[in-house]
């Protein structure tokens, strides 16, 4: 009979629903996606936070399946430049992510990151919860009231995240010394990386 009985209740934990609520179990991880103009500039940024486990940058919602780079630049296919940052949540919450992506971009330049224009380099919070969603906007008031000029970042939910060619992962470290890296990465992964510092989040070097 004790023996019946351990058997049901280690089938009744087994059943039992976790609710959003609880936290994540030890070693999940979790997602977010920003678009914050070139991605090469998001990826390098983001890869330098404390809790992030991998970012890959990628294409998000647009018209056209797998698109690839040129299409996406030449071509209007609706896509935005983002990146997918896989996240350990017991390190940095989904809250950090969102409100240091207010310092990693001007959020207040509609479809425009400096030289860069086209709707591919627009401002976006890409959400995959209805949390995430309640968590950015009330990150978005909590920016704006810090900017002069009025915040233009859409937050909107995924339809479908594609990955960029294999050449455009981790390109300001295989690139350094490139043109755009010294004149536009480089600069703006130094100003992160002192305000990760300044704060406490940035990745111990490996």
């Amino acid at each position: 009979m004790k023996t019946l009985l351990t058997l049901f209740a280690a089938m009744s934990a087994m059943l039992t629903p976790v609710s959003a609520a609880d936290p994540a179990p030890a070693g999940q991880t979790e997602i977010a996606i920003l678009g914050g103009g070139c991605f090469w500039c998001v990826e390098a940024q983001y890869k330098m936070l404390k809790g992030v486990k991998k970012a890959v940058s990628g294409y998000a919602n647009g018209t056209v399946e797998n698109p690839t780079y040129k299409q996406v630049c030449e071509v209007d296919t609706g896509h935005a430049e983002v990146v997918q940052i896989e996240f350990d949540p017991a390190i940095i919450g989904y809250k950090d992510i969102i409100d240091l992506f207010w310092l990693a971009h001007d959020p207040t330049t509609l479809n425009q990151q400096g030289n860069d224009i086209g709707t591919q380099y627009r401002s976006s919070i890409i959400y995959l919860s209805e949390e995430q969603k309640k968590i950015a906007e009330a990150s978005l008031a909590e920016a704006q009231k810090e900017q002069t000029g009025k915040i233009v970042t859409e937050i909107v939910p995924l339809k479908k995240f594609f990955a960029a060619e294999d050449y455009h992962q981790e390109y300001f470290a295989n690139n350094p010394t490139a043109g755009y890296c010294r004149v536009v990465v480089g600069p703006k992964v130094a100003k992160f990386r002192e305000k990760l510092a300044a704060k406490q989040k940035l990745q111990e070097s490996k």
